[in-house]
């Protein structure tokens, strides 16, 4: 039965309802700049687009932002030919198709997964290598490459593409609120690279959400997000800061981690956009949550 979303409340008195979606967004290459939406189409393994593509080194190990700031300054467009990527400090960009130029295939690492990757093309290789100054080669991830969610968490039919581990993350703008009220300099939201951001509700009500449906779909909260040190990455400039995560650390430190925003599977396919009510159909009530 839906929970009466106008007036929910936990044991705690954590205010979850009136929820309404506010932000959108998808990384097509991973950790690379975001693309702001109105309208989302939800796949089978996420938003469509989101993290389809991926840097790997010479042992086909995933490329972040951990290793290389400087992949937030790609900025990528979406184009009728393909993405349209721009190092934003030369100006310098290229197109890639949305299917690969090439048929080379490996195994490629993302943390403790392995899966199958396309590798795009010798042309976006030779680009990326040169605007980063670090060798590297751009994968695709076909539709028939699966790559499971961690099963500890989530159901054993959910896949994900080359995100760090569950299609989606949420985050309520009233989290982002709190937080930077404790920051001498506030942060912007894309330090934290969500997927979905909701307006309403008391700081940190994402924590609770174990089902909830937006537009005509169902979403599962699983697991907080275990924050490692992107969200001190400035995306507009790539240089490194001790904040927000020092005073992350000061009220969201769980079983050595630092948890911030909620990670999210889904049932479905469709579609979700800006506006869209967010409603809460069941609360998780374990030990991997904070309030």
């Amino acid at each position: 039965m839906l929970l009466s979303y106008l007036s929910l409340r936990n044991e705690s008195g954590i205010f979850i309802g009136m929820l309404k979606v506010s932000g959108l967004y998808i990384y097509p290459v991973k950790s690379m700049r975001g693309i702001s939406l109105d309208k989302a189409r939800v796949t089978d393994r996420g938003f469509e687009h989101d993290r389809r593509w991926m840097l790997v080194d010479e042992n086909n190990l995933f490329i972040s932002q951990r290793e290389i700031p400087e992949l937030a300054l790609i900025q990528i467009e979406i184009i009728s030919e393909g993405l349209k990527t721009t190092f934003i400090p030369t100006g310098a960009s290229i197109i890639i198709p949305f299917q690969p130029q090439t048929d080379e295939f490996a195994e490629v690492t993302i943390w403790d997964d392995t899966c199958m990757g396309q590798f795009v093309s010798r042309e976006a290789d030779e680009w990326f290598s040169r605007m980063l100054g670090a060798a590297c080669r751009l994968v695709y991830m076909p539709d028939d490459s699966r790559r499971i969610t961690d099963q500890r968490y989530a159901a054993e039919d959910s896949i994900v593409s080359f995100a760090d581990g569950y299609p989606f993350l949420l985050i309520g703008q009233a989290s982002l609120d709190d937080l930077n009220q404790r920051l001498v300099q506030p942060v912007p939201m894309n330090r934290f690279r969500p997927s979905i951001v909701f307006t309403g509700g008391d700081p940190y009500a994402e924590d609770l959400m174990h089902s909830i449906v937006i537009g005509d779909l169902l979403f599962h909260g699983v697991k907080l997000c275990a924050r490692c040190n992107i969200p001190g990455i400035d995306q507009d400039t790539a240089i490194a800061y001790k904040e927000p995560i020092k005073t992350l650390a000061r009220y969201r430190f769980k079983n050595n981690k630092i948890m911030y925003g909620q990670n999210l599977t889904h049932e479905g396919l469709g579609y979700i956009s800006l506006g869209d009510e967010l409603k809460v159909l069941q609360l998780n009530q374990d030990e991997r949550f904070f309030v």
